[in-house]
């Protein structure tokens, strides 16, 4: 591969990586579908190389930058006010032993994000029926296994908390044994304490 072509994949790659964020942050898109929808409107129909589509860090370090440079006065308020949910929400699921993942663990949460957890218990149908008696309405759908496709899906329990929405994938007691942290060595999923950590460690939000 020649300089000039490798200059041109980074290039659209970058390209791509920037109308990605700007879908994730503007309408909530999860990062495979930004990463398809921005494709296609750079490329057309033209079916692109894998290697010409950016990774999920490439994307997430533009979704920062979108914040940023639009949200920069509203994005950090909007970021406590989730990470201080997760916890009143975490706290309640204790025994569920819950972990904290995507857009609120790693800051770039913006006004269309929700709140995502893991949970670990004997059956999903054990945190199911926690909710439901505590009058906590539930939407009940599947979400990929964070080990990756070989291990099939998991369920996941869907609910308002204080008109934020929540997003619980239910994963057995077993798989508290996978990786923490991803490959790049950043954490993929934050416990109770590191989760209230980053509250006691965040700058206040800005007064409205």
């Amino acid at each position: 591969m020649t300089a000039n072509v490798n200059e041109e994949l980074q290039l659209l790659r970058a390209e791509i990586a920037a109308a990605a964020a700007r879908l994730i942050a503007q309408d909530g898109a999860d990062y495979n579908t930004a990463k398809r929808k921005a494709a296609r409107q750079i490329l057309g129909d033209t079916q692109p190389p894998l290697n010409l589509l950016p990774d999920n860090a490439q994307i997430e370090a533009e979704v920062r930058i979108y914040q940023q440079l639009f949200h920069a006065d509203t994005q950090p308020a909007r970021l406590f006010r989730l990470r201080t949910l997760a916890v009143d929400i975490m706290e309640g699921l204790e025994k569920f032993q819950p972990y904290l993942t995507g857009a609120v663990l790693n800051g770039t949460a913006g006004p269309h994000d929700d709140i995502h957890l893991q949970l670990f218990a004997d059956s999903a149908k054990e945190v199911e029926i926690f909710l439901l008696n505590r009058n906590v309405q539930i939407d009940i759908s599947e979400t990929p296994h964070f080990k990756g496709p070989r291990y099939g899906m998991v369920e996941t329990v869907s609910f308002m908390w204080h008109k934020e929405g929540v997003h619980a994938a239910l994963y057995e007691l077993d798989d508290l044994r996978g990786a923490v942290k991803n490959k790049d060595g950043k954490l993929a999923r934050a416990d109770l304490a590191a989760v209230r950590a980053l509250l006691v460690n965040s700058t206040h939000p800005p007064t409205p």
